[in-house]
């Protein structure tokens, strides 16, 4: 029988030339010393290492081999297969990002080597005054125009860019052409992919005097030219309780995501109850303190603090995270989730 806990993984930090120091200033992660800009800390990637209990030292891949379904669940492995489902990430965008696009899962199985495809959203933690992102077009394009803006270097004047603020969300469905500028914070959950066309760089070059590798036919087969219908998400009210609010953020056929506050007073602590069951559940922390009290009695328990994350195994049955502040709440849906549903009510314009 496996042993199954909230499991606390070690980011995996990852080194951008568009990358700053903000993860560190604005108390999210310790980066390593000197000026390394650090533009991505990987949350639940398979080479990150489980802090805590009986599997401390093993990478999240690992026991995905290990434990099967009973760390992933029947629902996620329905959708994603034998991997873990989804990467979550925070991103440091200290300047701008090349524009992207990234291929559905039926592109990516058939040229890809049988890869998933990314569909992603965005929740933005701070952005600096005007800061924005590109999302779409400005007007409907075509093909034929994009690539011959590309060539020219002109294709950021038939960008669609977005002034963003914090608690923003921002959904990115797969062939949406997309683009973070610079001064803006955000978490990133996405399909568990690595599939990234590059389709246009501004003309930067890199340290070496060289563009950066650009991906122009494949970026160009996969991309929607039509002007995106809706950019930021609504986000929809699911609970309100005396101890803690949750509302859903965004919500698709491949991960829904809760932002959870507790609620505390004098003489309670904020706390919120379930059971896990047909998929893993990723809780973020974005400034909650919490103890997650697991097993059958609820007698064991596991910390989470800001800028942390930890992964609850689809078989870990009861679980309760009690204590203050606010934490980000993910899991691969069934087809009738109500949180998902509820979602849909308001956002009706996103069919995922």
């Amino acid at each position: 029988m496996h042993i199954l806990y909230p499991l606390r993984l070690k980011p995996s930090l990852h080194k951008t030339i568009w990358g700053g120091r903000r993860l560190e200033r604005d108390k999210w992660k310790q980066l390593p010393p000197g000026d390394v800009a650090i533009g991505e800390s990987w949350e639940t990637e398979v080479s990150t290492l489980v802090q805590n209990g009986a599997y401390a030292g093993k990478a999240l891949g690992s026991l995905v081999d290990l434990l099967g379904r009973d760390l992933l669940g029947e629902q996620a492995m329905s959708i994603f297969g034998n991997r873990f489902p989804l990467l979550a990430k925070f991103i440091d965008a200290n300047s701008q990002l090349s524009v992207q696009v990234h291929p559905d899962d039926a592109y990516a199985a058939q040229h890809e080597g049988g890869k998933l495809g990314k569909t992603e959203f965005w929740y933005i933690l701070a952005a600096d005054p005007a800061a924005h992102i590109v999302h779409g077009f400005n007007t409907a394009t075509s093909r034929a125009e994009v690539q011959s803006a590309i060539e020219h270097v002109t294709l950021d004047k038939l960008l669609h860019e977005e002034i963003v603020y914090a608690d923003d969300v921002i959904f990115v469905p797969a062939g949406t052409v997309h683009a973070i500028g610079s001064g803006v914070l955000l978490y990133e959950l996405q399909e568990y992919s690595d599939i990234t066309y590059r389709m246009y760089d501004y003309g930067r070059l890199t340290a070496s005097g060289k563009p950066r590798e650009l991906h122009i036919d494949r970026s160009l087969d996969v991309s929607h030219y039509e002007v995106s219908r809706q950019v930021k998400t609504k986000p929809v009210l699911v609970e309100d309780t005396p101890l803690y609010m949750k509302r859903c953020l965004v919500a698709c056929k491949y991960f829904v995501t809760c932002e959870v506050v507790l609620r505390t007073s004098d003489s309670t602590q904020g706390s919120l109850a379930g059971k896990t069951a047909s998929s893993c559940i990723i809780l973020s922390s974005l400034g909650a303190e919490l103890q997650v009290q697991y097993g059958e009695s609820l007698q064991h328990s596991e910390a989470l603090s800001r800028g942390q994350t930890m992964v609850l195994p689809a078989a870990l049955g009861k679980y309760r995270a009690e204590g203050s502040g606010n934490f980000l709440f993910s899991y691969v849906p069934e087809s009738k989730d109500e949180a998902w549903m509820r979602w849909k009510t308001r956002n009706e314009l996103f069919d995922l």
